[in-house]
């Protein structure tokens, strides 16, 4: 690749990336955009991951964009082929896919305040061989999760297990579980989407947990969404069941963060009315934290509570002793037999893709850094990263981010600004984790992750109207943005207005 420029750069082709492209042609239409993608497929997360059952947890009414609204009613809750081609579909429709460059990874970037802009070092091709290219505005879209490994806890004996180990990041797809027992180890959402799954033909599926985690169950198809498409024109239906969706995710959320015991009760009256009577629910079903320290795991129709009902499925809550020939032993003493374990213990994060950043020569450690609005870097300039929300479909924020970063860019061109960075006292501020989450995953990562504040714009409010407002119509020049070194032909008509406004002697 020979050096060339860009006017963006977009790190990622997974569902951010591919709604950037879009926001960046729509938008910003003079804008000169590439997607550099450092696998070979679009989809990011769900062309990767291929476990058994993959599935959203959020409905695709809000998981899907808003300039192409999901209109599959029967599959609010969507597995990940249909995602995955919902994602193929829209990067074709709309030109995206031309902008994309496959196996390009985005090694490092250093920002150079004297040419106002980047130099990015990127690997492609099979070989990895390594060239450069600049831009004037860098947009990561690579999530937070790393995406080459998955956070596997050693486990005492497990050399000894005569069966397969299996993490759901590296799923073979060969792996044949036909009537055989199965272990699943974790409580997250990937387990309880595992759990039903497999259980539809292995001889049985035992979910271990150390600990419960809470199960909200939704119906898969939205009838609500069903009569609404058959009665409305098609944009207004999509409209009303896009903000229908948003507006009960973020009242489950606030009930469940302002009246937690009240949530806590209704989450186990929902597991206990969908279990068999005499069925342990308070010891399987009852976390010992409150409902949104951790995310909520979504099962479609209770299909997890189902597998169990007909005994295809069962859940063990203790801790591992040792893995044993055969399967697991517990520390209770009991040993649960399996031909297969899977091991499904989380997610590993990484900030920014493992892209290196330098401004000027001092490398940005992102773990130092505080996040405005959600989406750009303190003291980082012409740097954009999107994240979406941990109670609400990712897409929602991801959207909002993609459509502040073009506000911006506009801006910047109708003034004739070069560079723009949110600049922070750092006596004022107090460091908060970027995630408001509990779970072991978020705990494990929070040190190198970006830093939220109690108070806005870096405070991340996880509130899609909130967040609505600020970003699409909030000011850009509140005093914290910073926008400086104007173009050569601003210089001039600066200079011009001032010769020309100046009286003379």
């Amino acid at each position: 690749m020979s050096m060339e420029h860009f006017d963006v750069v977009v790190i990622g082709a997974g569902l951010s990336g591919i709604g950037a492209g879009y926001r960046l042609q729509t938008r910003c239409a003079g804008k000169r955009y590439v997607i550099f993608e450092a696998r070979d497929q679009i989809g990011g997360t769900w062309d990767l991951f291929r476990f058994p059952g993959i599935r959203s947890d959020s409905d695709m009414f809000t998981l899907g964009y808003p300039f192409r609204p999901w209109k599959d009613a029967k599959n609010a809750i969507a597995e990940g082929p249909a995602i995955l081609n919902y994602l193929r579909e829209t990067a074709r429709e709309f030109g995206i896919d031309q902008h994309i460059r496959f196996q390009h990874r985005v090694v490092s970037a250093s920002w150079s305040s004297e040419d106002a802009r980047w130099l990015l070092e990127v690997q492609s091709g099979a070989n990895g061989e390594t060239a450069q290219c600049t831009c004037n505005f860098l947009y990561g879209c690579t999530g937070y999760y790393r995406y080459d490994a998955g956070h596997e806890p050693s486990f005492a004996g497990a050399d000894g297990f005569c069966g397969q180990i299996v993490h759901p990041q590296h799923w073979p797809q060969d792996l044949d579980y036909d009537g055989k027992k199965v272990v699943v180890i974790g409580s997250g959402a990937t387990a309880v989407t595992l759990v039903p799954a497999m259980a539809r033909t292995a001889a049985h599926v035992t979910m271990l947990q150390r600990s419960p985690s809470y199960i909200l169950s939704l119906p898969a198809h939205d009838h609500v969404a069903d009569r609404l498409q058959r009665w409305l024109p098609a944009g207004v239906a999509s409209l009303l069941v896009r903000w229908k969706n948003i507006l009960v995710s973020m009242g489950i959320y606030q009930v469940s963060r302002r009246a937690p015991d009240f949530a806590r009760r209704t989450l186990r009256q929902g597991a206990a009315n969908s279990l068999p009577q005499g069925y342990e629910v308070d010891k399987h079903f009852s976390p010992r934290y409150q409902p949104w320290d951790q995310r909520l795991c979504l099962i479609p129709d209770s299909d997890l509570y189902q597998a169990i009902t007909r005994g295809q499925a069962s859940i063990v809550t203790d801790q591992i002793d040792t893995f044993t020939e055969r399967g697991i032993r517990l520390q209770s003493g009991q040993e649960l037999e399996a031909d297969i374990i899977v091991t499904a213990t989380g997610l590993r994060m990484l900030a920014l893709g493992a892209v290196r950043l330098t401004v000027d020569g001092a490398a940005i450690d992102p773990g130092q850094t505080f996040i405005y609005k959600g989406t750009m870097l303190s003291n980082v300039p012409n740097f954009a990263f999107c994240i979406g929300y941990t109670n609400a479909s990712w897409t929602l924020r991801a959207d909002l981010a993609s459509t502040f970063v073009c506000r911006v860019l506009n801006h910047m061109d109708r003034r004739g600004y070069r560079t723009c960075k949110p600049v922070y006292n750092t006596a004022v501020l107090e460091a908060k984790p970027l995630l408001n989450l509990t779970s072991g995953y978020v705990v494990r990562a929070a040190a190198d992750l970006p830093k939220q504040a109690a108070e806005k714009p870096w405070l991340i409010r996880q509130n899609y109207v909130l967040d609505m407002l600020s970003m699409k119509m909030g000011r850009l020049e509140d005093g914290i943005l910073k926008f400086g070194a104007l173009a050569p032909a601003a210089r001039t008509q600066v200079a011009r207005e001032m010769a020309t406004s100046t009286p003379r002697a």
